[in-house]
């Protein structure tokens, strides 16, 4: 008898079991089909959160997987540009973003949290809203501390903890007062110290909780001998002495991590690590000994770099840096540095007429080649193993764009001192024998200094002594592009015939700096930075007259593509005018010289008072945002010299900006609008005998550029 089955169907039956059968094998494919293929495949265009009264928009953002598409892809009029990134939707994650909040919201206390979405669907878009009912919190009634009565000081070692009685019952802000205060139980002197978390009972008709952190400190203890492995060519007793951590004083777990830092710092090594040596260590024992484990790094190196700067057209520099030279750690360098190449003599190639163009104008600073020679030797824990001392001795020639060229040779020592909070203390001695060519009518404006006799008796070679104290405080999330955190800076200078100066050379100088980052989103980032200075000299005898002079190089400069962007370099404040003795129309009257505005070359003389504000507001490209961003800024400048006004007030320039990620930083391009002419000042020519005559009071010129005005260069501007 035939069987009646076929291919693995029953004919009885056959059409229902093969619907059945069809049902099933739909089920599983769908089942094992991801997400985004359920469904179609819409763009998330909104997505925002109501009803969250304790935990910010940003926070809960941050806690799902669901994210908002780019601000270009989403606003109404430009996302049809088809412009910035685009985030699709995905209903399960979705569906797990609810559950998510809840136990973000559970775990901050918050027990009867409900969250529903409302979801706006278009064939193509999505908009999703979170609403929360948070109901109402348990709160902390009493934050109990356990086991530490045998600490001194308990007052300091709970104060400032993330939660305090009264806040909502968060699991995690008590999780992190656990471990704030494991921590500064171990840097109170207690190596094994641990904290553990107990929760009270809650009181359910006032919605009320206790906790408790009971914490073990064990034994007190004090620092022991410190080991040290791994060393093959560096003393151990140098090692050793770059650890803050020091026998018979009270174990604090920060002075590992000041240890560590200071073993790195002095660039001898490839690995180093500081910590408790636990072969040697027992629980109860009252001396701490610590093993550092180190492993050397490669004690010669030799580098060279090549480059081209709109200031400085050519450049190239060489180094080559010994470490642990002659034994104890110390460091010796030798670098040297060419700059002005094509354009500068002796090595002039032309290059003023091609890419070096915009130097043309410098008959100062860019006349002869830049050079400087280094040698310094460094010593990583000098007296201490905070500090750090360098001395170095130096030839060098400097120029600043149309102000001044400065050659000297010389010698400085410093000592920089870290703090425990992290920041730099510099103190430098700086003695150097030089000489400093600027415009003559500078000096003959702003110091009296007219005749040539006077003129030369300021460029004499002299001996310029500084005493200078600085400190920073740097805090950002990235010191190259920095989108998070702040950065301090003062710096004091003294230059006095006390301290070795030459009687033309005395003066005080004082400089603050500031700079903060506030991230708006995460890829917008607000950037404001401020600087101030201010210089003062007493007055001195020259020629027939008296005047406070202070060194062209030590003057301050404003105006280029890191400050206010609006201006050239330099061209910021106080300025003189020269016109060649040829373009002066010939008269019996000195005061009915005239000549064509055009040859009246502008010379900034710098001023003793700057004032710099900047504000700039860095976005991300719609396109290649990886790679491109977009700034707007607004600068603000005002720089004077106390005597012939303030260079024209306080100057404010918005501008437009584009950033090109690179390895080397951003590349950015700035293109700043100034409305401004340039500062009135007088125009000066020479007569038969070199010296300077005064042809015009108050005299001024538009910018030869233009009203706008473009940069380039490498790095943010602050």
């Amino acid at each position: 008898m035939r069987s009646n089955v076929h291919e693995g169907w029953t004919t009885r039956g056959g059409r229902a079991v093969r619907r059945g059968v069809g049902a099933a094998l739909v089920f599983l494919l769908a089942a094992n089909t991801p997400a985004a293929a359920q469904f179609e495949e819409l763009v998330i265009r909104g997505l925002t959160f109501s009803g969250n009264k304790s935990i910010d928009a940003a926070t809960l953002a941050l806690s799902i997987a669901t994210t908002n598409s780019a601000f270009l892809a989403r606003a109404p009029v430009l996302r049809g540009l088809g412009l910035g990134e685009k985030r699709l939707l995905s209903e399960l994650q979705l569906r797990r973003d609810v559950q998510r909040i809840k136990f973000l919201y559970r775990a901050s206390g918050f027990p009867d949290v409900q969250v529903d979405t409302v979801v706006q669907r278009t064939p193509e878009n999505v908009k999703i809203k979170f609403v929360i009912t948070e109901g109402e919190p348990i709160r902390l009634s009493e934050l109990i501390f356990a086991g530490v009565d045998s600490v001194d000081d308990v007052e300091a070692l709970t104060r400032d903890l993330p939660i305090t009685p009264g806040d909502h019952f968060s699991r995690l802000r008590l999780q992190d007062a656990t471990d704030s205060l494991g921590t500064r139980l171990r840097d109170a002197g207690y190596p094994l110290a641990t904290v553990r978390l107990v929760e009270g009972v809650v009181d359910s008709t006032r919605r009320l909780r206790s906790a408790t952190l009971v914490a073990i400190p064990g034994r007190a203890a004090v620092y022991g001998d410190t080991r040290v492995v791994g060393m093959v060519a560096i003393d151990s007793h140098f090692i050793a002495s770059l650890v803050t951590a020091r026998a018979g004083q009270p174990y604090r777990f920060s002075d590992i991590y000041r240890s560590q830092r200071s073993l790195y710092g002095s660039e001898l090594f490839r690995f180093a690590t500081v910590g408790i040596d636990t072969a040697r260590f027992q629980e109860g024992d009252a001396v701490v000994p610590m093993l550092v484990t180190v492993s050397e790094g490669p004690f010669h190196r030799a580098r060279a770099a090549v480059g081209y700067g709109t200031s400085d057209c050519l450049r190239t520099s060489a180094g080559w840096t010994s470490r642990n030279f002659l034994g104890d750690g110390r460091i010796f360098d030798v670098t040297g540095r060419l700059s002005k190449i094509g354009i500068g003599d002796p090595l002039d190639f032309g290059l003023v007429r091609s890419i070096c163009s915009p130097l043309k104008e410098d008959s100062i600073g860019s006349r002869d080649v830049n050079y400087g020679l280094n040698t310094s030797i460094r010593r990583n824990g000098f007296l201490s193993p905070d500090n750090t001392g360098v001395f170095a001795i130096f030839v060098e020639r400097r120029s600043e764009f149309k102000v001044y060229q400065r050659e000297e040779i010389g010698a400085s020592a410093s000592i920089t001192r870290e703090t425990a909070a992290r920041i730099p203390i510099t103190l430098t001695y700086r003695a150097a024998y030089g000489e400093t060519r600027a415009n003559d009518a500078s000096f003959c404006a702003f110091f009296n200094a007219c005749v040539r006799a006077d003129i030369a008796q300021l460029r004499q070679r002299r001996v310029l002594a500084t005493l200078t104290l600085g400190a920073s405080r740097v805090r950002v999330n990235n010191v190259v592009d920095p989108t998070r955190g702040t950065t301090l800076s003062a710096e004091g200078a003294l230059s006095s015939q006390f301290i070795g100066s030459s009687r033309l050379q005395q003066f005080g100088r004082l400089v603050a700096e500031a700079a903060a980052y506030v991230p708006l989103t995460r890829t917008i980032v607000l950037a404001a930075h401020v600087r101030a200075g201010l210089i003062i000299a007493p007055r001195t005898d020259i020629g027939d007259g008296g005047t406070n002079f202070v060194p062209p190089d030590q003057r301050f400069y404003a105006g280029g593509p890191n400050d206010v962007r609006g201006y050239d370099r330099n061209e910021l404040g106080p300025v003189v005018y020269v016109v060649p003795r040829d373009s002066v129309q010939a008269a019996t009257d000195t005061s009915a010289l005239s000549f064509p505005e055009t040859s009246a070359r502008a010379a900034p003389v710098g001023g003793n008072r700057l004032g710099v504000a900047n504000v700039e507001l860095r976005l991300p490209s719609p396109i290649f945002s990886s790679r491109l961003r977009f700034a707007v800024f607004v600068d603000a400048g005002v720089l004077g010299d106390g005597k012939r006004g303030d260079g024209g007030g306080v100057r404010v320039t918005p501008g437009v900006g584009l950033r090109v990620g690179s390895p080397l930083g951003p590349i950015r391009f700035d293109v700043g609008y100034n409305r401004y002419q340039l500062a009135a000042g007088p125009v000066y020519t020479t007569n038969e005998n070199g010296d300077l005559v005064l042809i015009r009071e108050n005299f001024t010129r538009e910018n030869r550029g233009g009203r706008w005005t473009l940069h380039f260069s490498v790095g943010q501007a602050f």
